[in-house]
């Protein structure tokens, strides 16, 4: 294999040097396209529909990469696709005259500047008919193979280049969705009055979630910091400072491992609105939700894994106690926390690493009930030990205003009423230092004493929000796995460079 790939690279090589030697440059610093291929496809379109007559329109310049070459002698098709879509070139050599004889120096994958005219062959296809070519970049590596696709998972992910290249047509269109998601959630929290903010990526103290932190090092400080792993203590520094609706869209970093809904790194919404609580966040929720599914799928309705899941609100609202309850048996106010552990691993939960309650509470969530929530849920109602940060729920000792979001198994939004009281959120913080002293392979929430002094200055009653945002393009975009909606995931470094298969020569 091996052999035969430096055959074709030294192939490549000679005809790289012919261009060059016909003093011709095989990747100028320019280009000028008259339009994408989608756009002058729709143009010379309308052309002909106002005027049957019209057959061409003149003088057009398209660029893109060459995905199939048809030579026949005198003339050859060439398929020309850009990020926009696909179009058919014709090289005649009548019109290219010596132009022509570039022919035997392209390769598919190389980039062809072209013009020429549009026209439609006899066949029905509408073909641009070149009277002059622009190599704009000699590729010198062979393309994956175009019949079968790139189908190797690993490499998919690895070089999502080749990904993109080789399957355009399915890979590209859920970056695209992406993106019009991100808009949609700007669009959506502007229009509300929310103001777009951003705050510090290295933090001194990583806080503001339950999560192992990425450390490093400030040099000129001489101080250790880490990357954040949430935004929500900076943001409701926002809401003290007298900002009455802030959002922040931006990568966070968790130590953690890798699965099908989680990466190292990842996008989080986060919002914070002064005088709301999580009745008003989940309002919003549905509202933002259902709003973007119709924006970028024209519809409530997404099909996922054999699921039909419908985002239009109103969305189901459950007791995590009740719905705990139901699907394991466990009632949390029947077992104290050592009968809770001894149940949980009667029940099959993994309790050899000593944890909390709040984590074996946690484990049963995601072990009964999760699986049941394929329609967009509420969870509402958290032990407290789960959720330091949020405010104690009125007439329930013990539990807090917080919910969370689901939708085919899998957490999308968290929300809190948010803790208000300083004095309060220090004893909270305090109890998480005491539960990581005790289960040290715990991570808890960590004491922020900057946090801490701001809301001594008075933090009105606020509703809090997180989306993860990959997991929502999933769930939007019909994909089973956050490596499909990240253009880059996580990946273990490969140990002898990366080998290219399935080539298409």
């Amino acid at each position: 294999m091996a052999d035969r790939e430096d055959t074709l690279r030294e192939n490549r090589a000679a005809k790289l040097a012919r261009i060059r030697a016909n003093g011709l440059d095989p990747y100028p610093a320019r280009f000028h396209r008259s339009y994408d291929t989608a756009t002058a496809t729709s143009l010379f379109e309308e052309l002909e529909q106002n005027d049957p007559a019209h057959e061409k329109l003149q003088n057009v310049t398209l660029a893109g990469r060459i995905t199939s070459i048809r030579d026949m002698g005198k003339a050859a098709f060439l398929d020309l696709q850009d990020a926009s879509g696909v179009i058919q070139a014709l090289l005649r050599q009548n019109n290219l005259k010596d132009g022509f004889d570039l022919l035997k120096d392209l390769d598919i994958g190389d980039h062809l500047g072209v013009r020429g005219d549009l026209i439609r062959t006899r066949t029905g296809q509408v073909t641009i008919d070149a009277m002059e070519l622009t190599v704009t970049a000699k590729v010198m590596r062979p393309l994956p193979e175009k019949r079968h696709g790139l189908k190797d998972v690993e490499t998919r992910y690895r070089q999502r280049y080749l990904d993109l290249i080789a399957n355009q047509d399915e890979v590209m269109p859920v970056f695209v969705l992406r993106s019009k998601v991100v808009r949609g959630i700007r669009r959506f929290l502007d229009d509300r009055g929310f103001l777009e903010v951003d705050t510090p990526i290295l933090v001194p103290v990583a806080a503001g979630a339950h999560a192992k932190p990425f450390v490093t090092h400030h040099n000129a400080l001489d101080q250790q910091l880490y990357l954040r792993i949430a935004t929500e203590l900076y943001l409701k520094r926002l809401i003290i400072g007298g900002f009455d609706k802030v959002y922040e869209i931006g990568r966070v970093f968790r130590n953690e491992g890798i699965d099908q809904d989680h990466n190292p790194e990842f996008t989080l919404l986060e919002s914070y609105e002064a005088y709301a609580d999580y009745n008003d966040v989940m309002e919003m929720v549905e509202q933002m939700v259902s709003t973007i599914a119709v924006d970028v799928n024209g519809s409530t309705e997404v099909r996922i894994g054999g699921q039909v899941i419908d985002f239009a609100p109103p969305w189901q609202r459950v007791s995590l106690r009740e719905e705990l309850q139901k699907h394991s048996g466990i009632d949390l106010e029947s077992f104290d926390d050592d009968a809770l552990r001894q149940k949980a691993g009667e029940m099959g939960i993994d309790t050899k690493v000593l944890e909390s309650r709040g984590r074996l509470v946690d484990k049963l969530l995601s072990t009964f009930v999760e699986p049941h929530l394929i329609q967009p849920t509420f969870v509402l109602d958290y032990p407290e030990d789960m959720s330091p940060l949020a405010k104690a729920k009125p007439g329930a000792p013990g539990y807090v205003e917080r919910f969370e979001a689901f939708a085919f198994g899998m957490e999308i939004a968290n929300s809190y009423s948010e803790l208000n009281d300083p004095k309060v959120q220090r004893e909270r913080f305090e109890d998480q230092a005491e539960i990581q002293r005790l289960y040290e392979n715990e991570d808890v929430d960590r004491q922020d004493e900057d946090f801490l002094t701001a809301m001594e200055y008075g933090m009105p009653p606020t509703g809090g929000l997180g989306i993860g945002i990959d997991r929502l393009v999933m769930l939007l975009a019909g994909q089973p796995s956050i490596r499909d909606v990240l253009l880059f995931p996580q990946m273990r470094i490969q140990q002898g460079g990366s080998a290219e298969e399935n080539s298409e020569e």
